[in-house]
């Protein structure tokens, strides 16, 4: 626990409140926020109060909290470990923080905090780490500070790496679609923590930056022998640096499970004995499209979205995709990786009865500063996305949703 100290009289703890008792007086916004941590810490809670925000009923529906609907009384802090008076009324507080002093019961009175036996940090976690700060009353200056630990240590510029034993295997982590800052806050915090990154092309290059010098980058593109042996020399890759006692996180761009052939790479890893963990990202499929201004559903407009990978034509033995099903429906199709075969796709959909009117649009590089967007239909899109010059990577869209405006 980290704690800043200045005119600070409180002394800063962690306490044990597992199968414990611990009383909450109120039940509005200020105990809404306070339960699920007091929950999280597998306290035993009981809340009194008379009415409650529609937020902690459902807590005390789904049994995480019991909920004596009534005013505080006097006794109702007997054998209870902690306690936390937030009510409305600054006299039921007071009297409340009068019984845990008679009881001997560390009370937080979160409506005057100096008048309280114990006060809460501004609290954070971190990957197994609980970061508190008390800053002599000054909230807001505490919050900013908290804060700010938080997100140093989030993106490892504050060293918090435990021991290797503690870190095993390979972790398949989403990138998101391009823009660093979508990465997810896990994602982030595991590679923060790498020994060796093997790097897609696609993953976000700038997360690579951050990495210290002692981090082992392994360019994912720059494999040799070609696309076809490629994925099991990354295989190999993975499982040689995780069985020598490394952690080693493959970075993907996206999501790895959404066409980044991230269960290939866990099957390969699971045959060899090493442990992994999956790491979900935002897909471009979606986020590419959204920042471009086409929503992939829309109430009354698209109740589908397909997406479907434009890796193999529609007329390849290798393809498992049914394109005449695909048009008929009316609903969203998200094409990825179909720019180079973007006429074979558009040619199938209109064979299949989908109208040449059909909105489309081509998002390339979303989410970075080099986004370009085509909006089309799909019996011109093949002819706009050549003359635009657009290239991989690139996501499409077919469907209503891609006619839409903001304005309506």
């Amino acid at each position: 626990m980290l704690s800043v100290m200045h005119n600070e009289p409180h002394y800063l703890a962690g306490l044990s409140l597992t199968g414990r008792r611990v009383v909450v007086v109120g039940a509005g916004t200020v105990a809404q926020r306070r339960l699920p941590r007091l929950v999280s810490a597998g306290a035993r809670v009981e809340v009194v109060a008379p009415s409650a925000t529609p937020a902690v009923q459902a807590m005390a529906d789904n049994g995480e909290i019991t909920w004596h609907q009534r005013p505080y009384q006097h006794g109702d802090l007997a054998d209870a470990w902690y306690v936390v008076s937030c009510a409305s009324d600054s006299a039921v507080n007071a009297a409340v923080s009068a019984e845990a002093e008679e009881v001997r019961v560390f009370c937080v009175r979160a409506d005057a905090g100096t008048e309280g036996s114990a006060v809460t940090p501004a609290v954070g976690d971190h990957d197994g780490l609980l970061v508190g700060v008390l800053a002599g009353g000054e909230y807001r200056r505490s919050g900013a500070v908290r804060d700010e630990l938080l997100e140093a240590l989030r993106s490892g510029r504050i060293e918090a790496r435990p021991s290797a034993s503690e870190l095993p295997g390979v972790a398949l982590v989403g990138g998101g679609p391009g823009d660093p800052d979508l990465i997810t806050v896990r994602g982030r915090r595991l590679l923060s923590r790498a020994d060796v990154v093997v790097a897609d092309r696609l993953a976000p290059r700038e997360l690579l930056d951050d990495l210290p010098p002692s981090v082992e980058v392994v360019d994912a593109a720059k494999i040799p022998y070609g696309r076809a042996a490629s994925q099991d020399v990354i295989n190999q890759t993975l499982v040689e640096n995780a069985l020598a006692g490394k952690f080693v996180v493959r970075l993907k761009g996206g999501d790895p499970y959404v066409f980044g052939r991230g269960f290939e790479e866990l099957i390969a890893c699971a045959k060899a004995g090493v442990p992994v963990t999956v790491v979900p990202g935002v897909t471009s499929a979606f986020a590419a499209p959204a920042v471009a201004g086409v929503p992939v559903t829309h109430r009354g407009v698209a109740h589908e979205v397909v997406v479907v990978s434009g890796h193999v034509g529609p007329d390849s033995e290798q393809s498992l995709v049914d394109w005449s099903a695909l048009a008929r429906l009316r609903g969203t199709i998200v094409l990825l990786m179909g720019v180079e075969r973007i006429g074979e796709f558009a040619a199938a959909l209109l064979a299949g009865g989908r109208p040449a009117d059909t909105p489309a649009a081509v998002v390339q590089e979303g989410t970075t500063r080099n986004q370009r967007v085509v909006r089309s239909t799909l019996d011109k899109v093949t002819e706009d996305v050549r003359e635009a010059g657009i290239r991989p990577p690139a996501i499409i869209v077919f469907g209503p949703v891609a006619g839409l405006s903001e304005l309506g």
